[in-house]
């Protein structure tokens, strides 16, 4: 590609892969050309510790006038940056945009680094058929060492990954690892775009532990933050002196709420530099999908708003239009490139079509999360037993919506920080019964349409809430209860990987059947999975405080074993014992011809299997 092409295709928001041209690429041996966009610059020039101190090295404007470009005689891991002058004569200070590492936490400069040797993704794509069970996970806080140092992407390869083989997991989900300077962010406000941060390594080392991944069968998805920036200095925050990456108009410019500022969207060159961004982590490191955090953070003009303080688009709604476009362009970029890729939405509104096709006027994203279902169950599971037939509504209301989005059933970290409480901590109870309620919570999200996402520490029954300065106590598996614990989730993720039932069909009323639905006085729900070929596991759910001896429960005719219960010892439970076996008698009930008296204890959830 000719130097103009690209700043053509940059220019007008369909150069995919600006990254070959903008940063610092090896010419030779000691030889680098250093690109930047910076349109309202008078001048820039590049520092770095390649140069003597108080030097520089002046840039050449480009073709197009608003690119500038210098060739200089470095090493690999110097640092360099830019050095603006902007039209009023201020002189800022700029990290590389482009930047394939950081020197954080020592400088806000960039480092010259190649990136590793690149290898095509012979993965399928996932389809909507087939299991997919992600641990949510943040790479700075799942362990640290006792000195509360970071373990590295190499350590990660080393203890991370076979951890998550040997619990199940058939993906992982990295919370940002784009470079950011504010640990308490999480990693969502983002400075290094095309920068997986140097706290835990190199570029090379991150690459290895995606590879270590795919070489154990799980695959890879990131966050991705393309909603906003943070106004650090030296960041993207009016990069030339003025806005830039962000949009310009008054109403349009800052989310108040975070503090940051928007993207442009729409405008060709920040186009190019967002899906450059998404395409990068594709075509250089392999990872299989992309979560896109604060989606409805994008879709609407008024979000986090009051009223007078947003501008209607030009059909005078609230619609954000040169975001949906972007969202649309985005997911039709990466299905073309990477036909194997997964996208996700984060995205938390009604909004209409998420996941439909971009042909059939939807926003084209393989899945959504549900963040509705995750609201509604754990504000039930919160509640007293004795008060919980009042919000029987909370989890079955998810039905009536369950089939209009591809969704992602997720218990987040989202759920487990500011003071909202673990997962097992929410749950109702003294000591013993927050546990149970754990293993029924899971056994219902297991068995309920929409594939998965558990965010670290559920696995151990941590009792704290997610700390990001710390760690994952591991060292709780020295409790009985905890240790069962993981041993129940374990259990359960081998389980639901071998019962097609439970993933074959999510999305329409054939993989699903209601049996016990409106039974709120028992606080007990029953229903049918069905995979294709129309095998079926029964998922039956007492969320009181009484042990049912003989629930009639009305079930399509035939002979029936109990596969899971949640309640046995081996996974910490009180071990009830409980009929294994039923055979349907011909007694309606629940408008069935045929039914059994089920035998279900406390805060319990069992799966029958269908012989």
């Amino acid at each position: 590609m000719t130097e103009q092409n690209q700043l053509e295709s940059f220019h007008s928001g369909t150069n995919y892969k600006a990254y070959e041209f903008f940063g610092c690429h090896k010419l030779s041996e000691g030889n680098y050309v250093v690109r930047v966009w910076a349109p309202h610059a008078k001048s820039v020039s590049i520092i770095g510790s390649f140069l003597n101190e108080n030097r520089c090295v002046d840039m050449r404007k480009l073709s197009d006038g608003e690119c500038f470009e210098a060739v200089i005689f470095a090493n690999e891991n110097d640092t360099y940056g830019f050095c603006i002058t902007t039209y009023d004569d201020r002189k800022i200070i700029k990290a590389d945009p482009y930047a394939f590492y950081s020197d954080l936490p020592d400088s806000h400069l960039s480092r010259i680094c190649s990136l590793p040797q690149k290898q095509i993704n012979q993965s399928k794509r996932t389809g909507h058929d087939a299991p997919l069970n992600i641990y949510e996970i943040n790479l700075l806080s799942w362990k640290r060492h006792k000195d509360k140092s970071y373990y590295t992407y190499a350590e990660l390869e080393q203890h991370l990954v076979p951890y998550v083989k040997k619990m199940g997991y058939t993906h992982v989900e990295f919370m940002p690892v784009t470079e950011f300077p504010y640990d308490g962010s999480w990693g969502y406000q983002v400075t290094g775009y095309f920068s997986v941060t140097s706290r835990l390594g190199t570029p090379q080392q991150f690459k290895s532990l995606v590879d270590a991944f795919h070489n154990n069968g799980i695959k890879v998805f990131i966050d991705w933050v393309p909603a906003h920036f943070p106004k650090d200095g030296w960041g993207l925050y009016e990069f030339d002196g003025q806005p830039l990456y962000e949009c310009p108009l008054w109403d349009r410019m800052e989310h108040r709420g975070w503090g940051t500022r928007k993207f442009d969207y729409g405008r060709g060159e920040v186009d190019s530099f967002l899906l450059s961004s998404a395409v990068f982590f594709f075509d250089v490191y392999g990872i299989d999908g992309i979560r896109v955090d604060a989606v409805a953070s994008m879709l609407y003009l008024d979000y986090d708003k009051n009223f007078g303080e947003w501008t209607p688009n030009i059909y005078g709604d609230n619609r954000n239009l040169e975001a949906i476009e972007f969202i649309k362009k985005f997911n039709r970029t990466i299905r073309n490139l990477f036909p194997y890729a997964v996208t996700v939405a984060e995205e938390s509104t009604a909004f209409d079509g998420v996941t439909r096709s971009i042909e059939d006027g939807g926003l084209g994203f393989d899945y959504k999360w549900n963040m509705g279902w995750m609201n509604d169950v754990l504000f039930y599971c919160r509640q007293d037993p004795y008060f919980r037939s009042y919000h029987h509504d909370k989890i079955t209301f998810s039905l009536v919506y369950a089939f209009s989005e591809k969704y992602i059933l997720p218990l987040s970290h989202d759920e487990v920080v500011h003071v909202k409480g673990s997962i097992v901590n929410k749950m109702w109870g003294e000591y013993e019964d927050k546990f149970a309620g754990e293993r029924a919570l899971l056994g219902f999200m297991y068995a309920h349409p929409g594939k998965k996402l558990n965010f670290m520490g559920y696995e151990i029954a941590q009792f704290s809430e997610w700390d990001y300065r710390s760690d994952i106590e591991f060292f709780l598996k020295k409790f009985e209860k905890h240790r069962k614990m993981t041993a129940f989730v374990k259990h359960l993720n081998f389980f639901y990987l071998g019962e097609k039932q439970l993933y074959e069909v999510e999305n329409s009323w054939s993989g699903f059947e209601w049996l016990s639905v409106d039974d709120r006085n028992s606080n007990l729900i029953a229903f049918n999975r069905y995979s294709k070929d129309g095998e079926s596991i029964t998922a039956v759910l007492n969320f009181s405080g009484l042990d049912y001896k003989t629930y009639r429960l009305g079930i399509p005719q035939g002979n029936y074993k109990v596969v899971l219960n949640t309640d046995g010892k081996r996974f910490g439970g009180e071990g009830k014992k409980i009929k294994r076996y039923y055979k349907a008698q011909k007694i309606s009930s629940h408008g069935k011809e045929y039914s059994i008296c089920v035998e279900i204890p406390r805060l319990t959830c069992i799966y029958l299997k269908k012989l």
